[in-house]
């Protein structure tokens, strides 16, 4: 059974990750994931294990996301069982002001290891196309989901 104290340390792992982006700081973002965790990035590149994800991220940080701040905004946590949580959310890189916008849907799976500590298991990072969504909206109205409806 899971408590709150669970679902708070779930979003707090993922306001350490939002956190140590700030700080560009490579090694604690990795130190949030599993060692065997998986990432995939909005691109759809594909990184596997804890040394990985630190290692692209210090690249990261110093060239393409070099001044960026990350925005995450929880959609949703979910417990499949005492030690297993899904949160989705909706995420953006930025530089400047805080997007209005944020055009990343993201899954974090997290697990809850032996210590008790929350880790990410596996990350998706996927880049929305608004029109492309509203397009199949208006031409398949079977598509939108549930809670749009």
């Amino acid at each position: 059974m899971t408590t709150r104290d669970d679902q708070q340390a779930v979003v707090e792992v993922i306001a350490g990750l939002v956190d140590a982006w700030r700080r560009h700081d490579a090694d604690a973002y990795g130190a949030a994931f599993t060692e065997d965790a998986t990432y995939i990035t909005f691109v759809g590149t594909y990184y596997r294990g804890r040394g990985d994800i630190i290692e692209s991220h210090r690249t990261l940080f110093a060239k393409y996301l070099k001044g960026t701040q990350l925005a995450d905004e929880i959609l949703d946590v979910r417990f499949l069982g005492p030690d297993i949580a899904v949160v989705t959310g909706r995420g953006e890189s930025y530089k400047g002001d805080h997007p209005k916008k944020l055009t990343k849907v993201q899954t974090y799976t997290l697990v809850r290891e032996p210590s008790g500590q929350w880790r990410v298991a596996a990350f998706q990072n996927t880049k929305r196309k608004p029109i492309m969504e509203a397009i199949s909206f208006k031409t398949a109205p079977g598509l939108i989901p549930a809670a749009q409806r």
